[in-house]
């Protein structure tokens, strides 16, 4: 079994013995093959069409290799620090880290250039994802009673619905 983190909380999908990183690259990836011995749980290869960027990354595992496709929170816990986080529960906390609605396999360096953004200094560079992108931030926003800012509102009805 990997060293990682096992997926042991209580949102969907969670409990399965594997950890949250592998879940979601088995979710969003194509062409998967698995890590021998780890019951289909360590993704090995696959091929992410990334909606960040609109472009196709080979990922292979590997210490110089595995960072070209991140996991990326697509609402940043920094952020959601910031706006509520702090007031639910340590297991609602947990959930929120790990929920497969809030996490999505990205191209690694433009997860980097994201960082802790929210949606007021920050949209995926294709367009076409973005109305996808800040709906799933307002849905996780929604789920968990997390603050909007005023300037992530003014941002987010900036998006249009047909991208």
């Amino acid at each position: 079994m990997s060293s990682e983190r096992r997926h042991d909380n209580g949102v969907e999908g969670g409990h399965n013995g594997c950890d949250p990183r592998n879940d979601i690259l088995r979710r969003d990836l194509v062409d998967l093959t698995y890590k021998s011995s780890t019951r289909d749980c360590v993704v090995a290869t696959g091929t992410l069409d990334d909606t960040y960027t609109g472009t196709t990354i080979a990922f292979v595992r590997g210490q110089d290799t595995s960072t070209a496709v991140q996991i990326d929170h697509v609402f940043a816990l920094s952020d959601a620090w910031q706006k509520g986080a702090q007031q639910p529960s340590p297991e609602q906390r947990r959930d929120l880290a790990n929920d497969p609605r809030n996490l999505q396999a990205v191209d690694g360096p433009t997860n980097s250039k994201k960082s802790d953004s929210d949606a007021a200094s920050w949209l995926p560079p294709n367009k076409s994802y973005r109305w996808t992108y800040v709906s799933r931030q307002i849905d996780v926003k929604a789920l968990y009673r997390l603050w909007v800012t005023q300037a992530e509102k003014d941002a987010m009805s900036q998006v249009p619905h047909s991208c």
